[in-house]
């Protein structure tokens, strides 16, 4: 199995955030099937004000090219992605139209 953490930051804006958990309380059922149909087992999104944390597990044939080609080619996912622009900006260090970054692991215990 494969662990992942990803960062990403949301608008500062009360409003706004509060729309974008509401989504993630009502997510849509293609974005479930999209995200288990690439390998993920297990996605847990955190926030601290405007930071974001996701946690994914994913079997050991999961990756993030794999996934993203997936997601290229599913109308479903491009507008879900769309919409989730109006609420995220991406963090200091991102490349170009990149959302969610790796974040390097530095510890285990």
């Amino acid at each position: 199995m494969k662990k992942y953490c990803l960062t990403l930051n949301l608008i500062d804006d009360e409003d706004l955030i509060a729309e974008y958990e509401a989504h993630h309380q009502a997510i849509w059922p293609e974005i479930v099937d999209s995200i288990t149909g690439s390998g993920i087992t297990n996605m847990e999104i955190y926030r601290l004000g405007t930071r974001l944390c996701m946690l994914i597990e994913a079997s050991d044939d999961f990756t993030f090219s794999r996934k993203a080609a997936m997601d290229a080619s599913n109308t479903k996912v491009q507008a879900w992605e769309d919409m989730m622009w109006k609420y995220q900006q991406p963090i200091k260090g991102a490349l170009a139209g990149e959302k969610w970054v790796l974040m390097d692991k530095i510890f285990q215990l």
